[in-house]
């Protein structure tokens, strides 16, 4: 037996997370609210998991891409507009779209009724990402596509368009 299987003993209740469905960090991103159910603490850091539910009529962040992380979307309810390089898929309730590293990206909700969104982030890197735009945006700091490349370059992703 390893070293790594015996640091189980057997029967032993190892400490698992139960998130309510009242419980979780909120974060607030203009009308996008955001509830950090797994932010990579329990997992390693491997894995991290959000839900969150965008307003109508809410634009989603400029297209990016990220170089060290897979972020996947589950459309709960609603419908989520995901543009993907130069293409565009309206994804519905029940659809799952997982974008790997490299891949530029971007989404919104167009449409006159809120959705809800599942996301995964492999690895939990970019959950640090959401709570710093929250301070910034709570701090009424500005914004600037600029401002916005170089917070995300802390999280190793970038803007998938030209800035200029």
């Amino acid at each position: 037996m390893t070293e790594q299987a015996k640091t189980t003993a057997p029967g032993t209740d190892p400490a698992v997370p139960v998130v309510g469905p009242d419980d979780g960090e909120t974060i607030i991103l203009g009308t996008t609210h955001m509830r950090v159910l797994e932010d990579g603490s329990h997992t390693g850091h491997r894995l991290a998991i959000a839900e969150s539910v965008l307003a109508p009529h809410t634009a989603g962040p400029p297209q990016h891409r990220h170089a060290q992380h897979d972020e996947g979307f589950y459309i709960v309810s609603g419908t989520v507009r995901f543009t993907l390089g130069d293409k565009v898929h309206d994804a519905t309730a029940g659809a799952f779209v997982m974008v790997p590293p490299g891949t530029p990206h971007t989404f919104a909700n167009v449409t006159d009724q809120p959705a809800v969104i599942l996301s995964t982030f492999t690895p939990d890197l970019y959950v640090q990402y959401f709570r710093d735009l929250q301070n910034v945006i709570a701090s009424g700091g500005p914004l600037t596509p600029q401002a916005g490349a170089h917070m995300m370059s802390r999280y190793a992703t970038e803007p998938a368009t030209d800035l200029a």
